[in-house]
């Protein structure tokens, strides 16, 4: 279970209960001076406890209860009311058993207390009676089990939800497959077997094969390992997933050999990330050094990632002219954005002050430990 952060109102309940006991106690009967400041402190106490009373419901039961036993046994005739919020605390976290063993006890102990100082059985009885009654037992108990089974309705309600919205992923994941496969696999065969015949073609000749269509058979080539890794990747999000952060290097090298000088810096402890976090990472990068290529006129670029406890940053500037990249649907800047958001994530960019253009990304990452 998860440890819970104590909050405001826990303190405004402890506080609360620790006032309203205080109050009681001054305007009833008071111990003798001796027994005093011993009696009021355990009074305060039991009400104060209540404010851990959800990180540990059963030490704060048993607690209280002692509290309880101690001033009402050195003349206190209060009800012990921060004794019921602990059973309400208690049965609501589950522990039904050691709630209903605790409460018996305490019963018990306040019958023997009261009959330590008054020597009377009936009137033991009675005034254990006013400092807890049963009535107020179960009902404390009650509430406690009602709001427990409340929570875990909500929860598998919940949880329902959540396999349904990732059986529709899933089959959202095959459509788009499907579609994928249909529509896009024969184009680019028919791409890459033409580009490559015509090479080959060519050499044969003893023919100078042109850059362009050199760069139209790497194209192809590429695409084709993209779309395959793409169409795996819908299919099953977890086995063989398209680049992810561990290319980023190799992305780097691949500018770098281009013709512009990039630096990689990497912050932070690289601890795993989603497949889907370091598959946008990726893109980020790679979009925003294909715009530098393209559009910036740069000659060095900067890509930073920043590995925190819980998120990735990313970050990619240039020395270029600070051009904008394309705003088509799908690609360049629109695209990044696009990714982002799908992840929850903030994506910023704009030309830099002292020349150049900047892409920062902020990707949320829940730690897996």
């Amino acid at each position: 279970m998860a440890r819970r952060r104590i909050t405001v109102v826990d303190w405004v309940i402890g506080a609360g209960v620790a006032l309203a006991q205080l109050a009681a106690a001054l305007g009833g009967d008071h111990p003798g001076p001796a027994d005093e400041p011993v009696a009021y402190a355990a009074l305060v106490a039991s009400g104060l406890l209540l404010v851990v009373r959800r990180r540990a419901p059963v030490a704060v039961l048993l607690a209280s209860g002692g509290c309880g036993l101690v001033f009402q046994g050195l003349g206190l005739d209060v009800a012990v009311i921060a004794f019921l919020v602990a059973v309400y605390a208690a049965v609501r976290e589950g522990h039904r058993l050691v709630t209903v063993v605790a409460a018996v006890l305490m019963q018990s102990g306040l019958v023997l207390v009261a009959y330590a100082s008054t020597g009377d059985l009936g009137a033991a009885s009675e005034q254990a009676r006013g400092a807890l009654e049963i009535a107020w037992l179960i009902a404390a108990g009650a509430a406690g089990e009602a709001l427990r089974q409340a929570e875990q309705r909500a929860d598998e309600a919940e949880r329902t939800r959540e396999a349904a919205a990732q059986r529709r992923a899933d089959d959202e994941r095959l459509h788009i497959a499907r579609e994928l496969h249909d529509s896009l696999t024969h184009q680019i065969s028919v791409i890459k077997v033409q580009s490559e015949a015509a090479v080959h073609v060519a050499q044969r000749r003893g023919d100078e094969v042109p850059e362009s269509l050199l760069a139209i058979r790497e194209a192809g080539r590429e695409a084709a390992r993209e779309l395959r890794a793409t169409l795996t990747a819908l299919r099953d999000d977890d086995r063989d997933p398209p680049r992810g952060l561990e290319d980023v290097r190799d992305l780097v090298g691949s500018a770098g050999a281009a013709g512009l000088q990039v630096t990689l810096s990497v912050d932070g402890h690289a601890g795993a990330v989603p497949v889907a976090v370091g598959r946008t990472a990726y893109r980020i990068v790679q979009e925003a050094l294909t715009n530098v290529t393209r559009h910036a006129a740069a000659t060095t670029a900067l890509v930073h990632i920043d590995h925190r406890p819980d998120s990735l940053a990313i970050r990619v500037e240039d020395d270029g002219t600070g051009a904008s990249a394309s705003t088509e649907p799908g690609v360049g800047l629109l695209g990044m954005h696009e990714r982002v958001s799908a992840l929850g994530g903030e994506l910023r960019s704009r030309p830099r002050d002292e020349g150049g253009f900047l892409v920062e990304a902020r990707l949320p990452v829940e730690r897996t430990p």
